[in-house]
């Protein structure tokens, strides 16, 4: 059941981190799938240590875990969009 949860809330932070980078025409649902979850990842190992509290991946469903998950998965689209085009856009 947690995977499950997981998956949904991944796309849903995947879908609105790709909005907010302006990059959703270019994605599909498996992919804002795979930006939620790797940004919630990347969340947890870097952000949530310095302020304090639990990811999602820890399986912490609150408002501070999902907009830790959602600023990692915009930080890893600000990464990605650089490695392609050189600037974040």
């Amino acid at each position: 059941m947690n995977l499950i949860i997981l998956l949904v809330v991944g796309g849903l932070i995947g879908w609105v981190a790709s909005m907010i980078m302006r990059t959703d025409a270019q994605q599909g649902v498996f992919l804002n799938i795979v930006v939620g979850i790797v940004g919630a990842l990347l969340a947890g190992f870097l952000i949530t240590p310095l302020i304090g509290g639990a990811s999602i991946m820890d399986g912490a469903l609150n408002i501070q875990s999902i907009l830790i998950s959602l600023v990692g998965a915009v930080i890893l689209l600000a990464i990605v969009n650089m490695v392609r085009r050189g600037s974040v856009r």
